[in-house]
């Protein structure tokens, strides 16, 4: 049985930051992953790729993005298009309409997206994990049995350490450099913090961690895991 796993997200390079190494064990197990993105990314820098409208650079991070899918394993992309650095002011009903549709018309098992705090406090990535909260918490998309939040483990307290999910790099170092190189536009705050992917080795990056948050009507389950496939129905 081919599991689906739903990323929601706000700008193209989100999936790729966060949750490489997922994604590619997920597709290389035979899985089925597949990617929300809300907006564009249009508002931000180029880069060194120049001067652009943001029409072209919304082209662009489209192509970027297709180009990291393919290196990560993504099977398909969904588009909102909606007004990057602008989520906070769509009514939360109707951003929680798109997520809901995504999740039921890929019959979503498993959910992964932004803590409360967006990790970096990105005003477009807090509207989205309210929006997925919202539609998971609420029963909108039956066939989700888990939901997970990216974070750092610098950032958990002890009582919830139990339910998390630590993925290490292993052999997949270089498929997480690599889909970062695919956003190019976005090198600038690539190699901030990961370096000059040129130069980088495997003790560059560091382990991605999912706190496992809603399991089948349980908040903050109590459980160690191997895998987010681990006790699906």
């Amino acid at each position: 049985m081919k599991r689906n796993v739903g990323f929601v997200y706000a700008h193209p390079d989100d999936e790729t930051f966060g949750c490489s190494f997922l994604i590619r064990q997920i597709a290389d197990e035979g899985g089925n992953p597949v990617l929300l993105t809300a907006t564009p990314g249009n508002a931000g820098k180029t880069g060194r790729l120049g001067a652009m409208t943001q029409e072209e650079l919304a082209e662009k991070r489209r192509i970027e993005l297709q180009q990291a899918a393919d290196i990560l394993g993504i099977t398909e992309i969904v588009h909102l298009d909606m007004g990057d650095g602008k989520l906070k002011e769509v009514d939360q009903d109707v951003l929680a309409a798109y997520v809901a549709d995504f999740l039921r018309s890929h019959q979503i098992e498993v959910v992964i997206t932004f803590p409360e705090d967006g990790i970096s406090g990105h005003a477009d990535h807090i509207a989205i994990h309210q929006a997925v909260n919202k539609v998971v918490f609420g029963g909108q998309a039956p066939s989700v049995q888990k939901l997970y939040y990216n974070c750092l483990r610098s950032k958990i307290d002890v009582d919830s350490a139990a339910s998390l999910l630590s993925i290490s790099a292993g052999e997949n170092w270089q498929v997480k450099r690599d889909a970062l190189a695919a956003h190019e536009s976005q090198i600038w705050s690539i190699e901030r913090v990961f370096g000059d992917l040129q130069q980088v080795g495997p003790e560059s990056f560091d382990e991605e961690c999912f706190l496992l948050v809603w399991e089948r009507g349980v908040y903050n389950p109590n459980k160690q895991e191997k895998s987010i496939f681990d006790d699906l129905v």
